[in-house]
């Protein structure tokens, strides 16, 4: 008996479709939010933040150099596009050192590095002894180190106006502990004018950012191993050798990238002067960013502030570049 196989076509193609069906799941690509959820949601959150970055700085910065060849004064500041275009002007007027604006502009530049140099060594040099001294355990550690980081911790404008108050000559506090109880000085001494306003910004800037230099080289310190210190002190050597031979070349990585930061902030730095003195510095404590607002916002002239904010991010991106290159090749020499 001969049996008839009947083929029905539907279930054929209800085989056939299940098995595409399958393989069509497998490489069907991945919905739109399966794509944001797997690859774009880091971009995603970015967003807000790349957002405020072109609104507070970028857009700023474009806007400021245009605005540097210009002649801006205070007679186009209500509609500052009709500012003539006097393209290179305002820069030639800037780097003429032996005219009035170039000779300021200069003596300004000079005592910010000064400053600049001191303020980021001591600092620096702060943070290291209070990190090695820091990194042995002890009773009242703890408590230690959060006194330490008060000064960072504290908002910038409420730690300089009591510093300011420290220094006044008559009632100040730095003047009561020199010369009334101390006797170190003849006469109580003016700190916020003349020669000595240097030192007393240099004490408020070193006093605001070793903290932070302790923050960033304890973090560095917990990274090197323990036994190197101990098989060190069983060889025979000294704190001193230790510090020398393990601690500072172990912090040379730690070390570079915090003296690039604090030189850019320091000098950057705007609200400490300007809390300090107010909007005119003495001439020894003229530092660049007070000598670049005053020559915008005081003598109205927009264009050559501009021009002088504008060398002045190129200079901190050419040395920037020469510290990152420097760096880089004593790295490399050195096989870290």
């Amino acid at each position: 008996m001969t049996s008839t196989v009947t083929a029905d076509p539907r279930v054929g193609k209800s085989d056939s479709g299940g098995g595409r069906g399958t393989g069509g799941a497998r490489r069907r690509l991945p919905r739109i939010p399966d794509r944001i959820r797997n690859g774009g949601l880091p971009y995603l959150l970015l967003l807000p933040a790349i957002l405020l970055e072109l609104l507070v700085h970028l857009i700023p910065m474009v806007v400021g150099i245009v605005m540097s060849f210009r002649q801006l004064t205070q007679f186009f500041i209500s509609n500052w596009g009709n500012a003539p275009w006097t393209g290179l002007d305002n820069y030639r007027i800037a780097v003429d050192f032996d005219a009035p604006i170039g000779e300021a502009l200069l003596h300004s530049f000079f005592v910010t590095c000064v400053f600049t140099f001191f303020a980021v060594g001591l600092s620096w040099l702060f943070g290291v002894a209070a990190a090695i001294m820091l990194q042995e355990s002890f009773k009242g550690r703890g408590l230690l180190r959060a006194i330490f980081l008060v000064p960072y911790a504290l908002p910038v404008y409420a730690a300089v106006i009591t510093w300011a108050f420290m220094f006044q000559r008559d009632n100040g506090l730095v003047n009561h502990v020199l010369h009334d109880q101390l006797g170190l000085t003849d006469q109580p001494s003016f700190w916020l004018i003349g020669d000595n306003s240097f030192y007393a910004l240099l004490v408020v800037s070193v006093w605001k950012g070793w903290p932070f230099a302790l923050l960033i080289l304890m973090a560095g310190l917990q990274n090197i191993p323990r036994e190197l210190y101990e098989a060190a002190s069983i060889d025979g050597a000294g704190i001193w050798q230790q510090i020398r031979k393990i601690t500072l070349p172990s912090l040379r990585p730690v070390n570079q990238v915090l003296v690039l930061v604090l030189f850019l902030w320091t000098f950057n730095d705007f609200n400490t002067p300007f809390v300090l003195f107010g909007r005119a510095a003495p001439k020894n404590a003229d530092l660049i960013s007070l000598h670049i607002y005053q020559s915008s916002f005081v003598t109205w002239n927009f264009g050559t502030g501009s021009a002088m904010s504008v060398l002045l991010l190129l200079f901190l991106l050419l040395v920037t570049a020469v510290y990152l290159l420097v760096t880089s090749r004593k790295k490399k020499g050195s096989g870290v």
